[in-house]
């Protein structure tokens, strides 16, 4: 939560400098609390084990946030039962006339096939079209990051000669924005992917910045320039055995597959894996929900609509 202070106090300037965000006593008078209304469209098969991976990342913010469960109608899911997804989730058409502050669009493992052949790609477009109006920011992860790309800024995917698969080393490239507050000029991401986008694209478009790169994996973290659209390339919400599970499923399936990278203690599938993300993790969900929802969507959740509106003039 931020500090407040008296209004013009000479310190505001000064902690600005230093990233640290301060509300004088005029705004904060102002301001009316009331619960965030946060959208997960969950496209993992697992659905139990991401929906519990991306709350428990949600959970660090002293923010009161409402979460709404979305699946995809066009998809029938394969891992996760009819009864939990009628309990638990809403459809796109029981909550279209609705409007929420914030949004995040999961992963997906199928990142090899072509965005137009996934079989709910149609129903998805139409979920990020009506955010354009209905969702004031929207964090995308992983697939869901390559899927945004693309759709709104024309970004396509491309094929690794490996997959990529490990825990890797990036480095923050502009530590201004407020969602890097906090976070450690090198950081840790798990990633899990055969596809990858290109940073030469990403840096040629004026709406988009890489805030976080690696050497190895690439973009990391991209944000469109009005903060309206966060693309995360890794899984800083993943649990500490996730990776493991993966390449353990893998390897019972006879599939090629290596140790994954930067893991287990001298790359030793015997020995517990070591966590190097989860500050970062508790630092991208928390930073993106105060400072690019929080403090920016209006207080009358239905002036979204008018607000982008009068932005896009």
């Amino acid at each position: 939560m931020p500090i407040t202070v008296v209004k013009d106090l000479p310190a505001i300037a000064k902690l600005a400098e230093e990233n640290i965000f301060v509300m004088d006593t005029v705004r904060a008078e102002t301001q009316d609390i009331r619960p965030l209304q946060i959208l997960i469209v969950n496209l993992m098969p697992t659905k139990e084990v991401t929906e519990t991976q991306i709350l428990r990342a949600l959970s660090n913010t002293p923010l009161q946030l409402d979460i709404t469960l979305l699946h995809m109608a066009s998809h029938k899911a394969a891992h996760t039962s009819e009864h939990h997804l009628s309990s638990f989730y809403r459809t796109f058409d029981e909550i279209k006339d609705k409007f929420y502050d914030g949004m995040i669009i999961t992963g997906a493992p199928i990142e090899l096939m072509p965005f137009e052949e996934v079989n709910y790609w149609q129903e998805l477009t139409e979920i990020m079209d009506w955010s354009e109006n209905h969702v004031y920011s929207t964090l995308y992860i992983c697939w869901g990051a390559q899927a945004g790309l693309y759709y709104h800024f024309g970004i396509d995917k491309e094929l690794l000669p490996t997959k990529l698969f490990g825990v890797f080393e990036n480095e923050v490239l502009n530590k201004r924005p407020m969602l890097l507050r906090g976070m450690d000029e090198i950081f840790y991401m798990p990633h899990s992917r055969h596809t990858t986008v290109s940073v030469d694209e990403i840096k040629a478009n004026p709406n988009l910045e890489i805030l976080a790169a690696s050497e190895k994996a690439g973009a990391a973290i991209v944000r469109s320039l009005d903060n309206k659209h966060i693309f995360v390339f890794g899984h800083s919400e993943y649990d500490r055995d996730t990776l493991q599970r993966e390449y353990e499923r893998d390897k019972n399936l006879g599939l090629d597959i290596d140790v994954p990278e930067n893991y287990y203690p001298d790359d030793d599938p015997t020995k517990a894996p070591i966590v190097r993300w989860r500050s970062t993790g508790t630092l991208i969900f928390t930073n993106w929900l105060n400072y690019y929802v929080y403090q920016e969507t209006p207080y009358i959740i239905e002036q979204i609509q008018k607000m982008k509106q009068q932005r896009n003039c």
